[in-house]
């Protein structure tokens, strides 16, 4: 019964949440996020490949995905519009008709409402470029959401990249580091390699930005290299290139309401909504490493028995939690593409002092999850992986490495070359 009464008010919580906007927002605050949490399962990525990085070649054929859906019976009228961004994702000095051919005002008319689910949504879809909006500038972007009637209410935005291949990227990742080896660190060596001659001067003209898992807050900015050699560029030996090495996502999984996935100790439904219990998490920074193949922090929806789990998936209310006998200062975070890696009210863990966990309810689409927590002491704004989760060199961590390129007088970033790297 008590057990129930808990699940009936954490329900209660959740349907409060959706009708609220829980974020101011405005141009400056460019991070993917949601403002709005009627909306949820924002994700974006390229059109052959959901687990890569939001990246199309300028002047190409690929193109780009962007998915989410509205907790709703009914259809909103949505537009969106595209935003060109420097390396460091404040808008640029471009006018829009210096980096999109067509108009920058997109309707979002491609959606499905959802089918033979407990809770009702439609889920929209937005496909870039397209025969209305085509990319002629590259760099960094924002796709803005909002409803036709107030294009000042931002409801949800993503990041994405269009990059012009005029530079090779090379590197590797080593757990011997400059202030550790083989302990709690990692660190890269990369190669740029100009392979445009009519770029000239390039080497004081270019930035290096890396980031670890698809998190912004770690992110390493890097305005010179080391070294230069004819049309190369090297990044070694630089402690600018350091990560904390972190430790494998956790995982859980969700495909099917009668019986219990990966991790799920507890499945049950309670008016209007299945519940599940992830099993309950332990910190692990004094533990021994494990390795677990893992997605670096991404999800999949799924659901089996279905023909199109964007559709047909359910959400459910899923409740984490970690053990911790005494509550700590500062913040413990819920961390993964689901969260878009940011730190806000909505995935911040509470305290409950009776069962000596840290606890969170969220209410996910069904499918495959990555996650961790995050610990962020008071008055900083960068999670960290040491209390909870531990740093251990051999985990195998994604490393995103982007170039630009930017000679005196421009305007704006270019991106003129990416890679993925994979430690171990």
């Amino acid at each position: 019964m008590v057990k129930a009464m808990y699940r009936i008010i954490i329900t209660c919580i959740s349907a409060i949440a959706i009708v609220s906007n829980i974020v101011a927002q405005s141009l400056s605050m460019t991070e993917t996020r949601i403002f709005n949490s009627n909306f949820k399962t924002l994700q974006v990525h390229p059109a052959n490949n959901e687990f890569a990085p939001p990246v199309i070649e300028l002047n190409s054929d690929e193109r780009l995905i962007i998915s989410f859906d509205e907790l709703k019976s009914d259809r909103t009228y949505l537009r969106y519009r595209i935003v060109h961004c420097n390396a460091d994702w404040q808008p640029s000095q471009l006018i829009e008709s210096e980096y999109i051919d067509g108009f920058n005002e997109g309707i979002i008319d491609d959606y499905a409402f959802s089918s033979a689910t407990l809770t009702n949504y439609v889920n929209y879809r937005i496909v870039l470029p397209n025969n209305d909006i085509i990319f002629t500038t590259s760099g960094n972007y924002l796709v803005q959401i909002y409803p036709e009637d107030d294009p000042d209410d931002t409801l949800l935005q993503v990041r994405f990249y269009v990059v012009e291949p005029l530079m090779n990227i090379y590197g590797k990742v080593s757990a011997i580091t400059d202030i550790d080896a083989r302990r709690n660190h990692q660190q890269l060596e990369i190669m740029v390699e100009n392979t445009d001659e009519s770029i000239r001067n390039w080497t004081n003209d270019i930035q290096l930005r890396l980031t670890q898992n698809s998190r912004y807050d770690t992110e390493k900015v890097l305005s010179y290299p080391n070294l230069t050699e004819h049309n190369r560029a090297i990044y070694q030996h630089d402690r600018r290139l350091i990560f904390p090495a972190g430790n494998e996502f956790r995982r859980f999984e969700v495909v099917s309401t009668t019986y219990p996935g990966l991790n799920v100790s507890n499945i049950e439904y309670i008016h209007p909504y299945y519940h599940i219990d992830i099993m309950d998490d332990e910190p692990r920074s004094d533990k021994p490493y494990i390795y677990d193949q893992t997605q670096y922090g991404h999800y999949k929806v799924r659901q089996s028995g279905v023909n199109d789990s964007d559709s047909e998936a359910d959400y459910i209310i899923t409740h984490f939690s970690l053990y911790m006998p005494q509550q700590t200062s500062g913040n413990i975070y819920i961390d993964g593409d689901f969260t878009q890696h940011n730190y806000s009210p909505i995935n911040r863990m509470r305290y409950n002092s009776e069962s000596g966990k840290y606890e969170i309810s969220l209410m996910l689409k069904m499918g495959s999850y990555n996650y961790q927590y995050l610990f962020v002491p008071d008055g900083l704004k960068v999670g960290q992986t040491s209390k909870i989760e531990g740093n251990h060199y051999a985990t195998v961590n994604e490393y995103f490495a982007r170039v630009y390129y930017r000679p005196i007088g421009s305007r704006y970033d270019r991106l003129v070359g990416y890679t993925v790297l994979y430690s171990n």
